[in-house]
């Protein structure tokens, strides 16, 4: 079905399907306008577990209280959303309630069907996300109707929420591909019409459900991320606070996307831990813990259970984190190169991205190989030493250079992959 007035318009000159998207720039420039109280909502319980096997109930537990204290005095994590379908994700919602935290609050997510309401009633939670598909790819393709009817649908199904006293949280999917000035702006107006009408405040996320926004000053809609905030802000009249960003990671711009809408205005950041979610993932709650922290000079949270958090994916989970992901992998300040090892000695400052020791418990450390030097050797032995109370040694110490040569003959003979630890301590054990 189509509509006259409104002929699907699928951004061909943007989105040609036959080669990666275009990013187009008319040369027009917006100042920032940041959001005063930025702040970040999760939804690890929700699109988080589109992309693993499905969390139990006790698990969900230990990672929601991981949630609460990551958000620390701040209370930075305001929200985490379940799904309320099994009997597992009404359990869930069940144990968390009773951890009796005011933050992160319990929130839902249903299909935008009036039946679901009485699972969100049941749940006793007060506030919900709706599926609310904006994109003409979505309207047209997918739920095979036109604008008009999908307009009239959205606002019959935000009503039966007002009607309950659930406050309605529009998911805006596939924004990133949508008419902005024709359909979004618009049905967003309506729905600020119709919160204010019920003396409910409605909110809207920002779904950039494929990953397509770009943070480029000058790129234009529907890819533009400054333009999409603000047009909701200044165009639809939607207030800073109730306007929230959810991103994907497929191109790369995950947590860049997400920062940026803190920057035009959009007061909610929405991710998931170590990034989970659909196909390339969702901005990870970490990162944007670690830029809240640089944008407002704040440190009144708890960046130590970043550690803990990546402790109980691998241990309880069965995770195997990437090791080279930034704040929880486990080569995240980890260096292979003999002069980078010369400069932590030297100062651990010159190459470690911030006090990592301090704020996350993790050393900066160095990965044996051919390649890790003197430097390298005398940075690992000395990490040792520091443990067990010795002094440090220089790189001229012969216990150095007889690692360092215990190292250079692992690779004649034909090494390929850096040391472990339990060899290099091995390695020490025979030569002292």
């Amino acid at each position: 079905m189509s509509d006259a007035r409104h002929a699907p318009d699928y951004f061909r000159d943007q989105f040609p399907y036959t080669s990666p998207p275009r990013t187009l720039f008319d040369g027009v420039h917006l100042a920032p306008s940041p959001a005063p109280d930025p702040f970040i909502t999760d939804t690890t319980f929700r699109d988080g577990q589109q992309a693993r096997i499905p969390y139990r109930p006790e698990e969900i537990r230990s990672l929601f209280d991981l949630l609460h204290r990551l958000g620390g005095r701040a209370g930075l994590i305001r929200q985490t959303e379940f799904f309320l379908y099994g009997d597992d994700d009404r359990r869930a919602v069940e144990i968390c309630q009773d951890r009796g935290y005011d933050l992160p609050e319990v929130t839902g997510w249903i299909r935008a069907r009036k039946d679901d309401f009485a699972r969100v009633k049941a749940a006793g939670v007060r506030e919900t996300g709706i599926l609310t598909s904006v994109s003409d790819y979505h309207i047209y393709k997918k739920l095979g109707v036109d604008r008009e009817r999908a307009r009239r649908m959205y606002l019959d199904i935000v009503d039966a929420a007002l009607a309950e006293g659930i406050r309605p949280r529009c998911h805006f999917e596939d924004v990133t591909r949508a008419d902005v000035g024709g359909f979004v702006v618009p049905l967003a107006r309506d729905l600020m019409a119709h919160g204010e009408a019920a003396g409910i405040p409605v909110k809207i996320r920002l779904c950039d459900t494929m990953g397509f926004g770009v943070f480029y000053d000058g790129a234009v809609l529907p890819r533009s991320v400054p333009r999409l905030v603000r047009a909701m802000v200044d165009e639809a009249g939607v207030p800073g606070d109730r306007l929230e960003w959810h991103g994907h990671n497929d191109f790369h711009k995950g947590v860049a996307n997400a920062v940026t809408a803190w920057l035009y205005g959009a007061a909610a950041v929405n991710g998931t831990l170590l990034g989970f979610g659909e196909r390339t993932g969702n901005v990870p709650v970490e990162g944007l813990v670690v830029e809240w922290m640089g944008l407002t000079g704040r440190q009144d949270v708890d960046l130590g259970a970043v550690s803990e958090i990546a402790r109980y994916f691998e241990r309880e989970l069965g995770y195997a984190i990437p090791p080279m992901t930034p704040f929880v992998g486990a080569k995240m300040n980890v260096t292979a190169a003999g002069i980078h090892a010369d400069g932590l000695m030297k100062d651990e400052e010159i190459y470690n991205i911030f006090d990592t020791a301090a704020l996350i418990g993790r050393k900066p450390g160095v990965m044996v190989t051919d390649k890790a030097g003197l430097a390298g050797i005398a940075f690992w032995l000395n990490r040792r030493r520091e443990d067990a109370g010795l002094p440090p040694l220089g790189k001229d110490d012969p216990l150095v250079a007889a690692l360092h040569a215990f190292v250079q003959d692992a690779y004649r003979a034909g090494r390929t992959t850096a040391l472990s630890d339990e060899e290099m301590e091995g390695a020490l054990s025979r030569i002292l």
